[in-house]
């Protein structure tokens, strides 16, 4: 641990790294960043559109897209590190802001209360752990993200990797990212299909609070 951060290991970004600079080959849509995201407006902590994973995780992930990319896709990431505070105004978001304007493309079938009894939104989030991505895949052939039947952070059923109200091609496109994840030591959850944790994290008890920045990194 660098020394000026032994008083608070949260904001200790030493075990991190720029995902970009190990994986070459991905595209980075930082939801967060922008204000097309849940809640409509960009999440505090978010001060750069980049991913950041801890070193761990973004070698296990360097081994997916470079598995992937053989095949002819490429890694499309929608989030990675996710700090503790972006995660705190999630929750007052959810308890105490009247404000729905996202709904209808991202919970039209729940109320926002919901979202966390269903699992969807955590008080807590393994994103913040450091070893957390939310990605897809991307053709290259076509250049579009393979179809695979809901799009990124929709809550609903349909969005459950197991769910089969989906079409066989947009369920394989789904097994196809799934299996490359668990080749290479990622967990999926059973709720969202884009969503996965290194097996063996790194910091498994740790929240970090740092910001999502580049420069962060470097001091």
């Amino acid at each position: 641990m660098r020394t000026h951060y032994r008083n608070d290991p949260a904001m200790d970004p030493s075990g991190f790294v720029l995902l970009a600079d190990y994986v070459p080959h991905i595209i980075q849509e930082i939801r967060y960043y922008s204000t097309y995201n849940f809640i409509g407006e960009r999440i505090d902590g978010y001060e750069e559109p980049c991913a950041l994973l801890t070193a761990e995780a973004a070698r296990a992930l360097k081994s997916v897209s470079n598995e992937m990319f053989v095949q002819g896709y490429r890694l499309k990431i929608f989030d990675a590190y996710r700090p503790a505070c972006a995660v705190k105004q999630f929750v007052l978001w959810g308890i105490e802001d009247q404000d729905i304007r996202m709904k209808p493309y991202f919970y039209p079938s729940l109320e926002k209360q919901e979202l966390f009894a269903r699992g969807y939104i955590a008080s807590q989030s393994s994103h913040s752990r450091g070893s957390t991505v939310d990605l897809t895949l991307l053709d290259m052939q076509t250049g579009k993200e393979l179809d695979m039947g809901s799009p990124f952070d929709l809550f609903s059923p349909i969005s459950h990797p197991d769910c089969r109200e989906i079409t066989e091609e947009q369920f394989e496109n789904r097994m196809t990212l799934r299996h490359a994840m668990e080749r290479s030591g990622f967990e999926p959850i059973n709720c969202e299909w884009w969503h996965f944790t290194l097996k063996n994290e790194p910091y498994p008890d740790t929240y970090f609070n740092f910001p999502v920045s580049s420069e962060y990194l470097k001091r």
